[in-house]
This record gives C-alpha cells, sequence and structure tokens, in this order.
C-alpha cells in the first residue's frame, strides 16, 4: 500500500496546481498564436513550449537543477544571449534605408520616449500596496517600451537581477503582439490622407557608406555613451560581417546557425519563467501592464514624430513609419506596410519603415546605456 501511495504521489496528476494548469494553458495559447495566427512563430513556440515544460510538476525542468535552468543560467542571466542575438540581428540588417534617409533617426529617438514616461510610471506604483520598484527596478521595467528583447535583458540582468524572468516574458510578448497592439494606435492617431501618403524612392547607397556606417556609429559610442558598447558594439560587428563582403561564411553563420540556436535557448529559458509562482505575483503582473504602457506610448510618441514631420516635410513623409520607430525589427515595419496598403494597395512603405526600425534597435540600446549609467551600480 504504501508503495502505491508514493506511486501516487509522484504522478503529475496528484501535485498539479491550478495555477499550473493556468500557465500551460497560457502556453498553449501562446503556440496556438505562433501556429494558427502566425504571431511570431520564431519567438512564440519556444517560449510557449518552454512554459509546458516548466510547468510540469515534479519534472523540475525549469528549476536551477533542470536543463532550462542551467539554460537561463548560463545564457540569460550573464546577458551572453542577448549579445548574440545583437550581432545576429546586426548581421541580418540592412542599415542603408537609414543611411539613405538620416532623418528617420528622430522616429527611432521619439519612439523611445516611452521608456522613459514609463520610467516614472513604475516608480510611481510604489504608491500602490504590493508594490516596491527601486529606481534599479523600474528603469529595467521601462525599457520593455523599446520592444527590444535582448536589450530588455541585458539590462535587467545588470540593474534588476530578480526581475528578470517577469520583464524578458514581458518584452517578448508584447514584440509577438506588435500585429495586433499597433494598428489601432496608428490608425487612431493618423487621418486617410497621411496614410495614404507615398513616399520618395530611397536613393541608392554605397557599398563604401555600408561599411563605414558600423564603425561610424561605434566610435560614437565609445565617445559618447561606453555603457552602451556591448549591445553597440555587437550589433555593428554583426553589421560589419554582413557588408565587408569577404567573410560571407561568418556572415551566414551569424545570421543562421548562432542566431537560430540562440533563439531555441533563449525562448525556451524565457518561457521557463512562465511558471506559476514566479509568474501569478502582484510584481509580474504590474510590470506586464507598465510593459503594455510602454510599448504603446512609444508607438504613438513615434507616429506623433512622424506627423510632425509630416508638415515639415509639406507632406512627403508618411507619418505611419514612425510606429516602425520601436524596435521590434522587422515586425514592426512589416505591420507599417500592412496599414498603409490597406488605404493604398500601391503604396509599399516596407523600406521606408526600416529606416526608423533600425534607428530603433540603436535608440533602445542607447536607452539602456543611459539607464545603466544613471542608475547602475
Amino acid at each position: 500500500m504504501d508503495q502505491l501511495d508514493k506511486l501516487w504521489l509522484s504522478m503529475g496528476i496528484a501535485n498539479l496546481e491550478w495555477g499550473q494548469a493556468l500557465m500551460m494553458t497560457v502556453g498553449c495559447l501562446l503556440i496556438y498564436l505562433a501556429i494558427a495566427k502566425k504571431f511570431e512563430p520564431l519567438l512564440l513556440v519556444p517560449i510557449g513550449f518552454g512554459a509546458l515544460l516548466s510547468n510540469i510538476p515534479v519534472a523540475g525542468i525549469g528549476g536551477p537543477d533542470g536543463m532550462i535552468g542551467m539554460i537561463y543560467h548560463v545564457g540569460v542571466e550573464t546577458g551572453v544571449f542577448p549579445l548574440l542575438i545583437f550581432m545576429g540581428v546586426g548581421a541580418l540588417t540592412d542599415f542603408g534605408a537609414l543611411i539613405a534617409r538620416p532623418s528617420t533617426l528622430l522616429l527611432g529617438a521619439a519612439a523611445q520616449f516611452g521608456i522613459f514616461a514609463t520610467l516614472i510610471g513604475a516608480v510611481a506604483l510604489n504608491y500602490v500596496p504590493g508594490f516596491n520598484f527601486t529606481l534599479q527596478d523600474a528603469s529595467a521595467i521601462a525599457i520593455i517600451g523599446g520592444a527590444d528583447g535582448p536589450t530588455a535583458i541585458f539590462l535587467a540582468s545588470r540593474l534588476a537581477p530578480d526581475l528578470l524572468g517577469a520583464i524578458a516574458v514581458a518584452a517578448y510578448s508584447y514584440m509577438a503582439l506588435v500585429p495586433i497592439i499597433q494598428p489601432p494606435i496608428m490608425r487612431a492617431l493618423t487621418t486617410k490622407e497621411e496614410r495614404a501618403v507615398v513616399m520618395q524612392q530611397l536613393r541608392p547607397v554605397s557599398r563604401l557608406e555600408r561599411i563605414l556606417f558600423p564603425f561610424v556609429v561605434l566610435i560614437l559610442c565609445a565617445l559618447l555613451l561606453p555603457s552602451a558598447a556591448p549591445l553597440i558594439g555587437m550589433l555593428m560587428f554583426g553589421n560589419l560581417l554582413r557588408e565587408a563582403g569577404v567573410v560571407e561564411r561568418l556572415s551566414r553563420a551569424a545570421q543562421n546557425e548562432i542566431i537560430n540556436i540562440v533563439t531555441i535557448m533563449l525562448g525556451l529559458a524565457v518561457g521557463s519563467k512562465l511558471s506559476s509562482e514566479k509568474f501569478l505575483a502582484m510584481e509580474t503582473l504590474g510590470i506586464l501592464l507598465l510593459g503594455a504602457l510602454a510599448f504603446c506610448i512609444g508607438t504613438a510618441a513615434g507616429v506623433i514624430m512622424g506627423k510632425i514631420m509630416y508638415r515639415v516635410t509639406g507632406g512627403k513623409v508618411n507619418p505611419l513609419i514612425g510606429a516602425a520607430g520601436v524596435s521590434a525589427v522587422p515586425m514592426a515595419a512589416r505591420v507599417v506596410n500592412k496599414v498603409g496598403l490597406e488605404e493604398d494597395h500601391h503604396n509599399f512603405l516596407l523600406m521606408h519603415a526600416m529606416g526608423p526600425n533600425v534607428a530603433g534597435v540603436i535608440g533602445s540600446a542607447v536607452a539602456a546605456g543611459i539607464l545603466l549609467a544613471l542608475v547602475g551600480n
């Protein structure tokens, strides 16, 4: 009889708690959105499955001694995975649109406004019972507004390691939900006439300009904001591999094998933080709320800056491209293109939106560097 009791107590059904069942349902929902709705499957499939694995009773897969727990410790807590992701993003990214129209840097900068607005909101949330965020915690939470998962993880690992899991989940969740969150904000802040603006073709960018660009950005970073050098440096290194034209094997490795492996590991590690005991807490829910607010404010600020540029240029800039100033590459640019096509089936904004989109990647890294320099230990 004792053996039967022991066998029963070792079974998952005997140890399953309602919180674990709820979070496994959330994991299944993320996988459904990835497969059925095609909402960033590269992110949501591993995150969703990581949530399933980490909530299996007794197994402890997401714990400190479990496989995913060890992956989380090695790659996420140390900040290594975000830097490798940035190298891959740099190798995948064509900065030609930004080089051809440098003014789109303003759109990328404006979209970071959500970060600093949310910093104030996180500090103010301390007046609500149940919340106790330090300035470091608030800074790490605020970076979610940049819609840049690797940057959010990197900054949280430096400023608020205890909140890293919740911040990572929030950042990647909102990145994946860009197609749902952004369009209503874009339509609400623009008129039909503004959304239908057809922009002029970008000028050709020379190979020399493309090669010099990583060095110029890195030098400026080293001189003005060295705290952002890890992120900016790996981004520019990856881009140099792409543009140099003499290291195709390394460029292909950064674009494919390395970033694919790291994405799988990072997704599973982030999903492991969707365990019930860590996720169903007041602080985590507050972080999710602030993250959504930050992302919405960043999107709105980018669109508003786009409207300003529309007026200044006499209607030559489509304000929609401002929404791509958040650094969810290339998701935000694709959403801008989709909303633009709804007004005019011949108005392709993808390349124009890539300028502020890649500017947003640089902008979020710069914002992280500023916060690290101001409130870091």
